[in-house]
């Protein structure tokens, strides 16, 4: 009986370790949560979030560590035209080295916001310097980077000529060099147009040889905000007819509303694909800092290419962590 006993114990024990080891739950940022974008590399996780007055990059060999790892300032710039509503950052390795692309503008006006490049090193914990870009003058955020059977293409969210908020699409000759930009998505939809018709925050997911955007509709201040798809079928990129749209396929459940602009990453061993995304515990919806970053796993469905993005998850939930 004793035996027995001890047993069931230990084993009750065992488990709860490898619940903590295995396991984690949300938020992995919070507050200014925003915007989030992550990649793994050499062994760290690095995470960037919008944080308003500069960019930050926070970095830790397990996802539980981001929340107690202290950010390092890559960027702060004094420039008026550029100083300020510093938001979206993102890493990416065009070709070599590490750029990071960002979204600024000047302090009293966000009709003046424009996209931005900077160039670091061989790790994205390197020391970054701004690159002048050929970008149109013209108000422009959430640039993102999409590789198409190696070529680059430069999306982010942009006003048509009818002044809606939607999705563009450029060449990319080098990491800072953009051909003629293209309108790839506008909001039309009626789930894209609640409270204001947005397209925003794209970001690319390849998985077994397809290849989409997600990108994030609705005016933030509102529930509806929640991620929307397209899907690449083949053609001219920068041809909207070459996409497919669908959505939403990700909205506001389990306390958190609003989830969106999104990022993903892969695990350490390759096999599993990692949603990070923002949402808000205001059931009105959020704009501001008070939005957090989450992490859960996308899963595929059978056929091994077609997400099946699940919901939000519940902030008590146990997350599988990254192998």
């Amino acid at each position: 009986m004793w035996f027995a006993l001890f047993r069931a114990a230990s084993f009750f024990l065992f488990a709860q370790v490898a619940i903590s080891v295995t396991t984690f739950t949300n938020p992995i940022k919070n507050p200014n949560g925003s915007d989030p974008f992550m990649v793994y590399d050499g062994g760290y996780y690095y995470l960037l979030t919008t944080t308003w007055t500069n960019v930050q990059i926070t970095r830790a060999t397990t996802v539980t560590g981001l929340r107690t790892a202290t950010p390092k300032v890559v960027w702060t710039d004094s420039t008026s035209t550029r100083c300020c509503n510093v938001w979206a950052p993102e890493i990416h390795k065009v070709r070599y080295p590490w750029y990071l692309y960002y979204t600024a503008g000047q302090s009293a006006d966000l009709g003046l916001q424009r996209s931005h490049v900077l160039q670091g090193g061989s790790t994205p914990w390197g020391t970054y310097s701004y690159k002048t870009t050929n970008a149109p003058d013209a108000w422009s955020i959430d640039g993102t980077v999409l590789t198409v059977s190696g070529a680059n293409y430069f999306v982010f969210s942009s006003f048509n000529d009818a002044g809606l908020q939607s999705l563009y699409i450029a060449p990319m000759t080098n990491a800072y060099t953009l051909g003629a930009r293209s309108l790839l998505s506008t909001p039309t939809a009626s789930w894209e147009t609640v409270g204001a018709p947005v397209n925003e925050g794209p970001q690319a997911l390849y998985k077994n040889g397809a290849i989409y955007l997600t990108f994030s509709a609705s005016y933030c201040w509102t529930s509806s905000y929640s991620l929307g798809l397209l899907k690449y079928n083949g053609g001219t990129v920068t041809s909207a007819s070459s996409w497919t749209k669908s959505g939403p396929v990700f909205t506001s459940a389990n306390g958190n509303y609003g989830p969106g602009h999104n990022g993903f990453f892969t695990s350490p061993d390759g096999q599993t694909t990692y949603l990070v995304y923002h949402a808000t515990s205001n059931s009105a919806g959020a704009c501001d800092g008070s939005r957090y970053t989450l992490i859960q796993p996308l899963y595929f469905h059978s056929d091994g290419v077609t997400p099946n993005w699940g919901v939000p998850r519940a902030l008590s939930d146990n997350i599988p962590a990254p192998l």
